[in-house]
Parts: structure tokens; sequence; C-alpha cells
């Protein structure tokens, strides 16, 4: 597990070497002592293990920028890629009280050696009003355009982002959406419309993955109990980290159907395959008896994990 004497973790991400896991979190100073402060403090730290459970800390990836700056508020969640130019490429939310209170942005911090990050100075994707609800519409609590999952397209040509995103119409627990970007490069992107249909009963779908686990492609998102539709909390009872079995790396996922895989006291789950092959199911330890606690919790296997949400809820294996 990684935990901090001094700081709260929560979000995370992995970016895999093949000999190296490189963990990016977000972090703030428990000095903060009400850890709901922490998401206006969050900056991008670092950590590498090469078994999942223990970890060392190396230097900061990514902070907040001097304002004004699309991330002058906080650095917010994100991914983290390899480009065929062999740099690697680490996408984050950029957090800013401009043009309005809780505007997220999404930029990018690249790097040759995985250890030190410049980051671009220029947006590079932001919601397209077209499709997405913006911060300034003042229907939810923030602008939900963050936490980008890049990855490269099957077929070899370009790359594909889903974001957490909320669509321009509906009841306000009922807009949660899977946002799209594409690009040719890792720098320029274009925004389309959204991968899922709103009117699934979830305010947002944060911290988005997805990834074929024997043979099916699962999505990964998460979604507290007071974010989600009424009838999704009597269902449910709670919230946490949800699946929905896809047609393909982009849908259709029918998040209609989506299962609950773990309660709010894990958050933020994320997949990845341990050396042996196996995939691993990692999520910050959230709230435990009432109290948040802000650290990695150690991986456990994820198919059991999976076998057994589904059966809970009666989804088809």
């Amino acid at each position: 597990m990684l935990q901090l004497t001094d700081s709260w973790t929560w979000d995370f991400w992995i970016a895999d070497t093949g000999t190296e896991y490189h963990l990016f979190f977000l972090f703030a100073s428990k000095a903060l002592h009400d850890p709901d402060r922490r998401h206006g403090r969050a900056s991008i730290g670092h950590a590498v293990s090469d078994d999942l459970v223990n970890w060392t800390r190396l230097p900061d990836a990514v902070v907040r920028a001097d304002g004004p700056a699309f991330d002058d508020v906080a650095t917010w969640t994100g991914s983290t890629v390899q480009g065929d130019d062999g740099r690697w490429y680490l996408f984050y939310t950029g957090n800013s009280s401009r043009p309005a209170p809780g505007t997220q942005r999404i930029g990018v911090a690249v790097s040759d050696d995985l250890v030190s990050f410049e980051k671009l100075p220029e947006v590079v994707v932001e919601a397209d009003p077209a499709w997405y609800e913006k911060a300034a519409d003042g229907v939810w609590f923030d602008e939900a355009w963050r936490d980008p999952w890049v990855f490269r397209d099957p077929a070899g040509d370009g790359w594909h982002m889903l974001i957490t995103a909320r669509a321009r119409t509906g009841e306000a627990m009922e807009r949660g959406v899977i946002g799209h970007a594409v690009s040719p490069d890792l720098i320029t992107w274009t925004v389309r419309p959204p991968l899922t249909e709103p009117d699934a009963g979830f305010g947002q779908l944060e911290v988005p993955q997805v990834e074929v686990v024997e043979g099916e492609h699962i999505l990964l998102f998460s979604c507290l109990r007071d974010q989600v539709a009424e009838r999704r909390r009597d269902e449910a009872g709670t919230g946490g980290v949800w699946a929905v079995v896809g047609g393909g790396p982009l849908g259709p996922f029918d998040v209609e159907h989506a299962f609950l895989l773990v309660d709010e006291s894990r958050y933020a789950g994320r997949i990845v395959r341990d050396r042996e092959g196996e995939w691993q199911f990692l999520g910050f330890r959230n709230m435990e008896a009432g109290l948040f606690v802000g650290e990695l919790a150690d991986p456990v296997p994820f198919v059991p994990m999976l076998t057994a949400a589904r059966a809970r809820t009666h989804v088809a294996v």
C-alpha cells in the first residue's frame, strides 16, 4: 500500500514500463485538517514499484501553475502513456476558477525519462458545448470535464481519450456520460460526441478506464451514492466503483446495465496486469467507519471480484 504520514492520497493511475509500475496519485497535506478541502490543494505525486504493493516515492510529477492558467487552482486525475516518439505523456485535469468556478480542462506534461515532467502551456482538450455541459451552465457543482484515460487505437491509427463528462440535457442526476476525443499524435485533439447516453442513473462517471478482460471489454468508472439517481440508490444501496461490459474499446456501453463492483470503502478503482499476467484491482481507501482514510490499498485479484459482482446483480457471465 501507499501510505503518506503527512498527506492524504486519493485518485491515481499507473503506467507500466514492463519492468516497473509507475504510480501517479493526487495528494494534499493533512495540515488542511478537513479532507474535503483537499480537492482545491491537489498536486500529482509519483511512486514506483515492481510488485504493486511496495512503493518508493519519486519526485512529484505536476503541481498547479501560477495564475492565470487553466490549472491555477489544482491538478487532478489523468493517465500516462508512451508516444511513438518514445516520450511519456502525462495527461491531467486542470482546475481553475476562470472563466467560471469549477472550470475543468485537460492538459499534458511530457517526459523523456518518466521522472522529470515539463508541462505544455496550452489546454489540449476542453468541453465542446455542442455536446457537453459547461460550468457556466450552473446545473452541477462543477464542470465535470476531467479524468482523461488515453489509449492507442487498437487498429494503430491514432489515440483515444475517455473523459468524465456531462450531457447538455436531462435531469441533473442523469447527465453523466463518457466524453470522447481523438488525436493522431497526442498533441492535437478533436472532441467528439459522448460514447454513452445520459439517463442511465449517474450524475457523473468518474475516472473511467476500459480494458479487455478474458475477452470482454470492461468499462470501469466510479460514482458516489449522492451522485446517482434515486432509483440507483434504492437498488444498490451505495455508490463506489462500477463496471459495464461493452462491444469494443469504444463501446457501445449501455451504462443502464452497469453493476457495482465495490462499495464506497474503495474509490477510483483501476485494474492492471501483474507480472504473471493476472488482472489486479487497486483502489484508494475512501470512507471507512464514516471517516475518510486517503491511502492506496493493496491489490486484489480482479476476475473473482468481477464474477462475484455479476452474480450479485444477476448479470450474465
